[in-house]
């Protein structure tokens, strides 16, 4: 009988060991590496950029709402000077329509090279009137415009979040025209 005891003993330790280890690890990723995944995930969509810390300093407000056509939205949420030379201009594009929306072509623009790569918004331009120049979105060694690109529809409700690139104005410039074919325009402020 002491036999049969001290092996139920046993095993009822180990299971007693091993269901506080399995509690403890459930706690531990539900309190701390859980949390931060999520965020830093949302942050890279909604800017497609993997640096979280661009969105901790902004604010819920869009610093611009540019109306497409058929229930188009466009809300400028950033527009970041970098060391490089370069202001990256992010926000998301909403359908606020009650059905599916074909993004216009135009919003590509009209530059044969851009037109050649597809789908995006190669169209855009930054204008600064005190200096009087516009700025037209930047393109890789291949011609492809540095921009989102690949969309063509958006279902009623749907957002995507996008970015443009372009050659940064200089460093007294903060106040540029965002312009995009078919959208309003509208003045927005460079950060950095």
């Amino acid at each position: 009988m002491s036999i049969r005891f001290s092996t139920k003993a046993r095993r009822g330790t180990v299971a007693l060991t091993l269901a506080a280890g399995l509690a403890l690890g459930a706690a531990g990723c539900g309190s701390g590496g859980g949390d931060k995944k999520p965020e830093a995930s949302a942050s890279a969509s909604r800017t497609g950029k993997s640096d979280p810390s661009a969105q901790q300093g902004e604010s819920e407000q869009p610093l611009a709402e540019l109306k497409g056509s058929n229930g188009l939205l466009l809300q400028i949420t950033s527009a970041q000077r970098d060391s490089g030379g370069f202001v990256t201009v992010s926000g998301n594009l909403k359908n606020d329509g009650a059905q599916r929306v074909t993004v216009p072509a135009a919003v590509r623009g009209n530059e044969t090279e851009i037109i050649r790569n597809g789908m995006s918004f190669g169209g855009a331009t930054l204008v600064d009137s005190k200096g009087k120049k516009r700025y037209y979105v930047l393109r890789d060694t291949e011609g492809r415009p540095l921009t989102t690109t690949g969309f063509a529809s958006l279902k009623a409700g749907e957002s995507l979040a996008v970015f443009m690139q372009f050659p940064a104005p200089p460093a007294g410039t903060t106040e540029v025209t965002f312009q995009l074919p078919t959208f309003s325009s509208a003045p927005i402020e460079i950060s950095g």
